[in-house]
């Protein structure tokens, strides 16, 4: 369900920001050092290949040297902006493509590593500066395949590809390039736009249990203070009778006690009396939904939109209404589906409770233009691409309460389906949240009452 506040904060079209490390990535080109060193031994020592491992140890030395300016211009903490970090990542291409036109160009089965600078920037560039490395390494590739110096064995062999074998290595390297690319860039916006969508969750649920406790303190406050108040106003009462034969001592008593009333009215004012009070750490189901739904069907009464309760046992089941604990999570994501349906309902809301024997099951349904069908299916995962609702497609955060919700519920044990109605009971459209409660988890255990525990 849409929350204005969190998803100001957090936006889904932020820039795409995962700075990394310049450790990070001079670890990354120490290893790939020592890799290219390696290789380059093992094929002239052990395959007896005849390369120019002079020039090649002046492309390898350039890694080294710009490894070691980098380290000396910049602490090893530094996060690297994006520019920086395309032309670090530009760099390593350009030396992989240098190696590989002194060792063979594509002919080179190492020629395949030049999807590695691309894959990397994937995980940490934007898509545009993605696409950008990966234009430039199949340039540098498609250059490999016509101008390089040729891969000799000691005897003068020359080792090449066919034509054709060089054309479908070439292919293969681009379709890995678009595809790794491609998947790393999707996975790692998938793991920010997730990671916000927490930030936010927790966020929401700390501010809900701050409310939460508050309340507690300040009722607990206006209960613990009601006696001395009581008193203070008795005994200013009885102050006044005795020298109402003063018209200054009382007024000055009739002034205490017009006091005393001040504080209890606004002690009440800011809490619920009693609401720390062990036996209401609990309350009915009914009483519980009542509360999260409280502010927002305030505002819909304002706009003319009803707000229909309707509590029942399942068929066989007990009557009573169960006992619940007064979750901020439950609290919190019931508040968040009643907004969403009092956004979005043209004139009723309909919230409908019935529990059984094992689970409670709670149905917010409204009477809008209900969630389009193409995105029906992704309702609970943080940030949609398109708006959740027809009727509003400029609608401001849609998709990253309806996570908050489902994530807070399930931390409970809860789940919760999104669907659409269609005629049920006579009523025409809409969208619909169940919530469904395991009463073995919410259901507030029997306990004697004892006095109040202190914050």
């Amino acid at each position: 369900m849409p929350h204005r506040s969190t998803a100001t904060l957090l936006p889904p079209e932020a820039a795409h920001d995962l700075p990394v490390r310049l450790r990070t990535l001079v670890n990354l080109r120490w290893c790939a050092v020592l890799g290219q060193t390696a290789a380059l031994g093992t094929a002239s020592l052990g395959l007896g290949l005849h390369l120019p491992l002079g020039l090649c140890a002046v492309v390898i030395g350039a890694t080294v040297v710009a490894n070691v300016a980098a380290l000396a211009s910049r602490p090893a903490n530094y996060r690297l902006s994006e520019r920086e970090a395309i032309s670090l990542f530009a760099f390593d291409l350009v030396q992989l493509a240098a190696l590989l036109a002194l060792t063979g160009g594509l002919h080179n089965p190492f020629a395949v590593l030049i999807v590695g600078p691309v894959t990397l920037a994937a995980t940490t560039l934007s898509s545009r500066a993605t696409v950008g490395l990966g234009a430039a390494a199949l340039a540098l590739a498609s250059l490999l395949g016509g101008y390089h110096l040729p891969l000799r064995l000691r005897d003068g062999t020359v080792l090449e590809l066919s034509p054709l074998h060089l054309v479908g290595y070439w292919a293969a390297i681009a379709i890995a390039t678009a595809l790794l690319a491609a998947f790393a860039l999707r996975m790692t916006l998938e793991t920010e736009r997730m990671s916000r969508a927490l930030l936010a969750t927790q966020t929401a649920l700390a501010r809900e249990q701050k409310l939460h406790d508050l309340g507690g303190v300040v009722a607990a406050a206006a209960h613990e203070l009601g006696t001395p108040l009581a008193t203070i106003k008795l005994v200013a009462t009885e102050l006044a009778e005795e020298v109402a034969h003063d018209p200054d001592l009382a007024a000055d008593a009739a002034l205490i006690r017009s006091q005393a009333d001040r504080c209890r009215d606004i002690l009440l004012s800011m809490g619920r009396a009693g609401k720390d009070d062990l036996h209401m750490r609990a309350a009915p189901f009914q009483s519980v939904v009542a509360e999260a739904a409280e502010p927002h069907a305030e505002r819909a009464a304002e706009r003319g939109i009803a707000v229909l309760f309707d509590f029942a046992a399942s068929d066989g089941a007990a009557g009573h209404p169960p006992e619940i604990l007064r979750m901020p999570e439950v609290i919190h994501s019931l508040r968040n589906l009643v907004q969403n349906a009092v956004d979005f309902a043209r004139t009723t809301v309909w919230i409908t409770g019935r529990w059984g024997g094992d689970a409670i099951v709670l149905r917010i349904e409204d009477d809008g233009p209900g969630y389009p069908a193409e995105v029906l299916e992704h309702l609970g995962d943080p940030f949609l691409p398109s708006p959740a609702r027809r009727d509003r497609a400029a609608y401001e955060g849609m998709g990253l309460g309806l996570f908050i919700s489902k994530t807070l519920l399930e931390r409970v044990g809860a789940g919760i389906v999104f669907a659409n109605r269609r005629g049920a009971g006579g009523r025409a459209g809409g969208a619909r949240a169940e919530v469904t409660l395991p009463r073995a988890t919410v259901e507030a255990p029997e306990a004697p009452l004892g006095d109040n525990r202190p914050f």
